[in-house]
């Protein structure tokens, strides 16, 4: 679709960066990068990544989220990226949307997590309006009491970065490797993951989120789409990226904890 009607004056300028299967370890670089070392604000919208991740909040913790042994025997890679959040896994279904933002863009907004996510609710519904019942639940996206969105932040000095993880289509199988959180949210009441989750094909088309989430950006920022080949980072570059995969002795470590700490406790 053609960006160029959703530039408005007076309204700050939004790079827009429209992405296809890029591997979620790559964009999580690039996003940290543009959070850490750019002074523009942007967007990026990656439809679907082509292999199967697990990806963790910045202190998330293995033997506490995963079932360890299960995600060791089928080789599945294991993210910590640089933000905050809960643990998600990701593929080709999964949808990302990633706002990073100067502070003084959005004066309206306390750059603190809840009024972003309130803005990002608010956003979100022009793209949801004839969709389902949409909302914000805690922390999550959901319909009615589904939950179809996770977001992760991180927060500096003068920005920050906002993005989601959308479940477009989801593979039941891989929801196996997780555990429930013990720090669930309250509207969960303990449900299992394929009853607390919804998947968006069964509301609206994939393309139709998409370019909904653009015009829905065009009411609030001046919207200009960019190549990634502009953005790709120079030789020169001091930025080192803190994403990372967990190495197979880091989980065959906190497999070995979760063992002792059984045995300790049937002692």
């Amino acid at each position: 679709m053609s960006i160029s009607q959703f530039r408005a004056v007076g309204l700050p300028l939004m790079n827009l960066v429209l992405l296809r299967g890029m591997p979620i370890l790559q964009q999580l670089h690039l996003e940290e990068r543009l959070l850490r070392t750019s002074s523009d604000n942007w967007c990026i919208i990656n439809d679907g990544t082509n292999d199967r991740n697990i990806v963790m909040g910045v202190s998330g913790k293995p033997a506490e989220l995963l079932k360890i042994n299960s995600v060791l025997q089928d080789k599945v890679a294991v993210i910590r990226r640089f933000s905050g959040g809960g643990t998600v896994i990701v593929d080709h279904g999964t949808v990302f949307v990633t706002f990073i933002c100067n502070k003084h863009a959005l004066p309206d907004v306390q750059p603190y997590p809840k009024p972003i996510m309130r803005w990002s609710s608010l956003l979100y519904r022009e793209v949801f309006q004839d969709a389902g019942d949409f909302s914000l639940r805690e922390n999550d996206y959901v319909f009615g009491n589904r939950k179809f969105g996770g977001n992760a932040q991180s927060i500096t000095k003068a920005r920050w970065i906002h993005h989601t993880s959308f479940l477009w289509e989801y593979d039941t199988s891989n929801m196996g490797y997780l555990k429930i959180p013990s720090r669930a949210p309250e509207y969960r009441k303990e449900r299992g993951h394929l009853d607390f989750l919804c998947r968006m094909k069964d509301y609206l088309p994939r393309s139709n989120f998409i370019d909904g989430t653009i015009h829905a950006l065009g009411s609030h920022f001046s919207v200009k789409q960019m190549k990634i080949e502009a953005i790709e980072s120079p030789l020169n570059t001091e930025f080192i990226p803190t994403s990372r995969l967990l190495t197979k002795q880091e989980l065959e470590e906190a497999a070995f904890d979760l063992q002792l700490k059984s045995v300790s406790q049937l002692a």
